[in-house]
């Protein structure tokens, strides 16, 4: 199967007996989960029971998982507490990760907050990360990936050319990859709408960082215009970026054999069928 389609994917009430069904209803050929408050520092240990039959379940399925980790991580700041519950929370997403089968733990690519710190913050990203992620090597967790932001606040990277300088903070360390996110990408300046732009903007991230960096897509319509820095997510083909954009992305070499995850608000309501259902239809033949 070349690029499975899949979402974010609710937890509450047990990671497996939540997740699982709501796979299967939503017809995912991939998922992606929090392992933790999206917008807390607490890390809980996880059920070892639901772990297993997340795991089991998804292997029964053929199912790439991932963890996006908490929104709050950022490597970037100016907080020094900031900096280090970051780094204890992507710990623990890639522990649990291990746990649960996923393949890797998405998490945002931080700024620097506070104009004063720019040019301390790639250092101090680089102080930070490396030895994370020879750790994760070392002892065989999932992989990181980095999802650029939607612009604005001084973010490390916003646009697919910044992940040239963020990569290189890191050695180009093997166990980081890169997730793109189709808003975030929208809302940093990518006019993926008009023609061929979602194939440009592909073109300059693998000349960016290579043809095997990109591991996980996540596939959002925007609500707002492009350049305007906003991450407010929209149902594929009803938002400013618009349904062929989408077509450009699953025909790209880029993204081929590469999972595609929906996040989009559809969830509040008949959950991501819809929306999974789309992008399989928009997949080439």
């Amino acid at each position: 199967m070349t690029r499975p389609v899949g979402s974010h994917t609710r937890t509450s009430g047990g990671l497996a007996k939540a997740a699982l069904p709501y796979a299967d209803a939503a017809g995912s050929e991939a998922v992606q989960v929090y392992v933790s408050n999206s917008r807390g520092w607490a890390l809980p240990p996880g059920d070892p029971k639901q772990d297993t039959l997340f795991r089991d379940g998804c292997g029964e399925r053929g199912l790439p998982a991932y963890i996006h980790a908490s929104l709050l991580v950022n490597l970037g700041s100016p907080t020094e507490l900031t900096v280090t519950r970051s780094v204890e929370t992507l710990e623990h997403a890639l522990l649990r990760g291990a746990a649960i089968g996923a393949a890797a733990v998405v998490y945002h690519a931080g700024s620097s907050v506070d104009p004063a710190h720019d040019d301390k913050a790639m250092h101090q990203l680089r102080e930070a990360l490396l030895p994370l992620l020879d750790r994760a090597a070392a002892q065989g967790l999932p992989k990181l990936l980095v999802e650029p932001s939607a612009g604005g606040g001084r973010s490390l990277a916003s646009k697919v050319e910044d992940l040239g300088p963020y990569l290189a903070a890191v050695e180009h360390h093997p166990w980081l990859g890169v997730c793109f996110d189709t808003c975030h990408a929208w809302a940093a300046g990518h006019d993926l709408a008009t023609p061929g732009g979602m194939t440009k903007t592909l073109d300059s991230l693998v000349a960016t960082v290579g043809a095997d960096r990109l591991m996980l897509v996540h596939a959002n319509d925007s609500k707002d215009d492009c350049g305007s820095t906003r991450d407010r997510h929209e149902t594929i083909g009803k938002g400013r970026i618009g349904t062929a954009a989408f077509a450009e992305l699953l025909a790209h070499p880029a993204t081929a054999g590469i999972p595609v995850i929906v996040e989009t608000p559809t969830e509040q309501h008949e959950g991501h069928a819809a929306d999974i259902a789309l992008l399989k239809d928009l997949r080439p033949a």
